[in-house]
This record gives C-alpha cells, structure tokens and sequence, in this order.
C-alpha cells in the first residue's frame, strides 16, 4: 500500500510545486483547493476542499484510504490595507477573513490530518506516523506596512507549529514550519517588472526570488529527516524586510 500524502493549495505556486515533488518521490498526493480549473496533473488526485470548513477537511481527509504520512499547508491569502488609511480603519472582515484561511485553515488541516496519523501504524524505529508541515511567512517576525492581517496569520501559525509538535510528540507526529521570503508565485504574478525589481534587490544572495520549487525541495527535507521537529526554518535568501 502507498503512503499518501495532502497539500493544500495545490492548484498553483507553492502547493502545485510541492504536489508534484511529492508525486515525483512516489506518494500518492491529494490536492486540496477551491480552484476547481487547474493545469492538472494526472497523478495527484485534486479534490475541491474549503479549508475553512472543519467538516470538508475531516470528511476529504477521512476518506483516504492510504496511509497518511504528510500533510503540507500551502492555501493562503496575502491582502494588505493599514490599521488606519486614507479611507479610514482597516477592514475587519478583511482582517477575519485572512485569519480564517491562512491560520485556522491550516490548523483545521493539521487537525485532522494529525488524527488520522495518529491511529495509523509507526513507519519507523523511532515509532514515527507522520509529519505536518505549515506555511508560515518573513513577515511572521518583520511584517511590512500594511501586512497587519497577514503578519499577524503568519506569526500564529509559527507559535501553532511548535505547539502542535509538543501536543503530538506522544502520537509520533512531526510538525515544522517553512517561512518564505518571496516567492515567484501567481500571488505576485500582478506585480510591475520595476517593483519585482526593487523587492529582488532586498535579498542577499541569489538576488532573485524564491522558486515554488525551492519550497518544495525543502518540504521534502524536512520530510525525509526524522528528527527536525518544532522548528520554522526560513527560506528568503538571507532577506530581512525594512518596514515598507
């Protein structure tokens, strides 16, 4: 029986990437994301998740029936508006919004993920079952101006990641965290050449952006090594944000 594995945001950027790297490293990969038009790949079963629905995650990930040994969170959203503009306050339910998918989306998927590993058999030595990986952001310890809501998703899904790698230490289950600088991406697809430009000049070395593919090498690292546990490893190039 193949071991399974879920990503989320799997229709595009960092969640495709990574599908198709796990798909590469013989799981049995099932993407889940709302975007029901994507360049498919024919070996990952996609699967139209909300995840911000605790009873569709629980139901699409109860319904696997390989073992689940991974579980990576990519699905996010990146808006940005001040706590006080031009046009006023911050939007609040911009600001709920961005809570809901970028970190109760992803504890929902850790959640239930977690459960299934957790009544799994061990697949090693060291009794492990599975191993979580989230999506935190740079911006979780320097967010810009305007990235309150973001910054503020990120930084919590970075405290929920250790956390939930002491809650699941007795079930054998590995959870880390990824923290992209920036990352070549449809999210930044909208961007003008000459301010890809001025954010490429910010990071140390190589002076570009991340490639999703680069995320998806580290995620499967992190998979492969049984004793990094709790830790949010940053991926930005040496990239330290200035406040704007």
């Amino acid at each position: 029986m193949h071991a399974s594995a879920v990503v989320t945001g799997a229709a595009s950027g960092l969640g495709a990437a990574t599908s198709r790297a796990l798909a590469d490293a013989g799981y049995q990969v099932y993407g889940f994301d709302l975007a029901a038009e994507c360049e498919k790949d024919p070996r990952i079963t996609y699967l139209q998740v909300d995840v911000t629905d605790p009873e569709q995650v629980r139901n699409a990930i109860a319904g696997i029936e390989d073992p689940l040994r991974v579980a990576i969170n990519c699905a996010g959203i990146c808006p940005s508006m001040r706590i006080v503009g031009r046009k006023g306050p911050h939007d609040p339910g911009l600001f709920a919004t961005t809570i809901n998918v970028n970190l109760l989306g992803t504890f929902h998927v850790l959640t239930y993920a977690a459960e299934k590993m957790a009544g799994q058999e061990p697949m090693d030595a060291d009794k492990q079952r599975g191993v979580i990986i989230n999506t935190a952001s740079v911006a979780a310890f320097e967010g810009q101006i305007g990235q309150a809501a973001y910054a503020a998703s990120k930084g919590a899904v970075h405290a929920l990641s250790i956390c939930a790698a002491r809650d699941l230490a007795g079930v054998g289950i590995r959870v880390n965290a990824i923290a992209p600088g920036i990352v070549a991406t449809p999210m930044m697809a909208g961007i003008s050449p000459e301010y890809r430009e001025e954010l490429e000049k910010l990071v140390q070395f190589p002076a570009r952006m991340a490639k999703p593919e680069e995320y998806a090498q580290l995620a499967l690292s992190i998979v492969s090594n049984p004793y990094l546990n709790g830790e949010t490893i940053r991926l930005d190039g040496a990239l330290r944000m200035p406040p704007r």
